[in-house]
């Protein structure tokens, strides 16, 4: 029996039709908790495939939508206790930020895979329409649910391991080492069109994840880059790999590398942040395990766990299960879905508590634009711009 007055957030998604893989996350980690309901979607502009993939969810034949503009507006007209509450957005680049806006004028709150956009400017806009409005908008940063991501956070702000001096992050895969995007992989052939990506490829995709973690562990902006970008698979019209010295407006120098074309790779995902007493280390593919290792002093490793000593209280609320059971990439996005529900519950406005929001999307954005400008440039250092 629902308690009294207790209903479940109202989702919609456009994008994340039969096949692709990232709708099919969301769907999942939205539902784990039990505070979130798929009522609606806009799947595919593929008419088969949008009917597939509402059959196959039980969505209502009347709220399978055949466009996303049909979609809100339709919606829109709903009575209130009935209508969607939160769309979620996992298409191709291109449409990331006028979904979003058209969302926003129309009332909704908005979840948006990364990048938030494919220009700086657009997604400012965004950012303005967001303040004007009583909306949240996210976005799907998924490696910031990770608990222990949380507890290098807060070891880092207590100080553990004194004045930060050193950062390096990197993120490799191996999945775009051949020519996928000549054949029928659909989702090779979006990522490397400009029309449809951006102006980047690889750092957009991925390096946007390694830059976003680089700062939110720190707490630092990084503010200055020196980059190459590169293509290595011939004909390639986007990056398929780069890497990038940066500083930060604290005074620390590191190193970003992010790679597609890294053969064997999956998606090692790792940071390495050192201090005047010592480093931390965390790896997505071993996402329960934070290994510290203090100046003059033997080497710890800290678990993620319910319940476990020495976690810190954010990284403990992320924690859904005792230690040695193992929690990974849809529990961290559950727990950005389990933020999100708290903060509409909540009638929270701009950035939900919890998750990465606007600013996370115009940083990224930022990095972006500066990484592709460094390439074309014969400076050595470029300013990334400030956001607000």
């Amino acid at each position: 029996m629902k308690a009294a007055g207790k209903q479940k957030v109202r989702m919609g998604m456009v994008g994340g039709g039969e096949g692709a893989f990232i709708g099919a996350v969301h769907r999942h980690a939205a539902a784990l908790d039990g505070q979130i309901e798929l009522v609606c979607g806009a799947f595919s502009r593929d008419s088969e495939n949008n009917q597939r993939t509402g059959d196959a969810l039980f969505i209502d034949p009347a709220r399978l939508y055949s466009r996303w503009q049909d979609l809100l507006q339709q919606e829109a007209a709903l009575p209130e206790a009935q209508r969607m509450q939160l769309l979620v957005i996992v298409t191709p680049n291109q449409l990331h930020v006028p979904i979003s806006r058209a969302a926003i004028a129309a009332g909704f709150h908005v979840f948006c895979e990364k990048p938030s956009g494919v220009t700086l400017a657009e997604t400012q806009q965004l950012a303005s329409d967001l303040k004007a409005s009583n909306s949240l908008y996210g976005l799907a940063h998924t490696y910031l649910g990770y608990p222990m991501v949380w507890q290098a956070k807060e070891m880092v702000q207590q100080g553990v391991l004194g004045t930060v001096r050193k950062i390096f992050v990197e993120y490799p895969q191996g999945w775009l080492t051949d020519d996928l995007e000549s054949g029928d992989n659909k989702q090779a052939s979006w990522r490397t069109d400009p029309a449809q990506a951006g102006a980047s490829g690889c750092m957009a995709d991925i390096g946007t994840h390694a830059f976003g973690l680089a700062e939110f562990i720190s707490g630092q902006t990084i503010n200055e880059l020196c980059a190459e970008l590169k293509s290595h698979v011939s004909g390639r019209r986007l990056d398929d790999d780069g890497a990038a010295l940066f500083r930060t407006d604290a005074g620390s120098s590191g190193v970003l590398l992010a790679s597609q074309v890294c053969a064997g790779e999956e998606n090692a995902l790792k940071i390495r942040i050192y201090g005047d007493k010592g480093g931390l280390e965390w790896q997505q593919m071993e996402p329960n395990s934070l290994t510290l290792r203090p100046h003059g002093a033997p080497v710890q490793l800290l678990r993620a766990g319910t319940g476990q000593a020495g976690l810190g209280a954010e990284a403990s609320r992320r924690c859904r299960l005792p230690a040695g059971h193992p929690e990974g990439y849809l529990e961290a996005m559950a727990n950005l879905y389990r933020d999100f529900a708290t903060a509409i519950r909540a009638s929270e406005r701009g950035t939900p508590t919890g998750v990465p929001g606007i600013h996370a999307g115009m940083r990224g954005m930022a990095f972006i634009e500066t990484v592709s400008s460094s390439q074309n440039s014969n400076e050595k250092w470029l300013s990334v711009p400030v956001v607000e």
